[in-house]
């Protein structure tokens, strides 16, 4: 889930004509989703400026935080809280931080009518289910905010389970990265897809990934001659 998380990350940057090296993010919530997300988003070159867990945030805007040792940090206290070179924060001060990119890994409804506005990140990619309200999204989309919807963003866990599923099938089993490069194409092309959409029907790409959704089905019924 977090890996897919990043691939799409990567394609809005390429999108928006962002580069990644020596941008900033936030990752809220630091579980198998957010962290795995957050190494990768470093890897790449991306300063990960704050953290946060069930028990509360850690920031350093200035010099980033080391993602590999808040990790190692988690592993041995059970939380990023105090961790070395950085201050303590809270949920709300977190996502209101100035930032390139928001991942929202933790809570639904996260981000809602109160706090949208206050949101200063220019992509949002949805690792968690749900974290932005159906009230908060239109305000998000006028402060040109870009939404990368959870059923794009976080739909790399589900893919790879498909992965397994056919793994199983044939009784041949594929190297990491053959799995990751796979996913990797599955979530590039429903990224165009949704960015095709949104283009189309000048909507946005929340909406987008809904009408590619439904296309999808009607598609796989008519291709099984079901009368829709």
């Amino acid at each position: 889930t977090g890996r897919g998380c990043f691939y799409t990350i990567r394609l809005a940057a390429e999108h928006l004509k962002i580069k990644l090296l020596n941008s900033t993010a936030v990752i809220e919530g630091f579980g198998n989703a957010g962290s795995v997300c957050a190494r990768l988003l470093a890897e790449a070159g991306v300063k990960i400026i704050a953290v946060s867990d069930s028990k509360g945030g850690v920031t350093n805007v200035g010099k980033g935080l080391d993602v590999n040792a808040l990790m190692r940090h988690k592993q041995m206290t059970g939380s990023v809280i105090n961790f070395s070179e950085s201050d303590n924060c809270t949920h709300a001060e977190l996502l209101e931080l100035q930032t390139t990119i928001l991942v929202p890994a933790a809570l639904e409804g996260s981000i809602n009518k109160k706090n949208a506005s206050r949101v200063k990140a220019r992509i949002i990619g949805e690792a968690a289910n749900g974290p932005t309200t159906p009230d908060a999204d239109p305000i998000l989309n006028n402060n040109g905010i870009f939404i990368i919807p959870d059923i794009l963003a976080n739909a790399g866990g589900v893919t790879v389970s498909y992965f397994e599923w056919v793994q199983d099938l044939g009784g041949f089993f594929w190297k990491i990265e053959r799995v990751n490069q796979e996913m990797e194409d599955v979530m590039t092309a429903a990224f165009r897809n949704v960015i095709k959409n949104t283009e189309n029907y000048h909507v946005s790409p929340r909406t987008a990934a809904f009408i590619t959704a439904v296309q999808r089905i009607v598609r796989a019924g008519i291709d099984r001659g079901k009368n829709l």
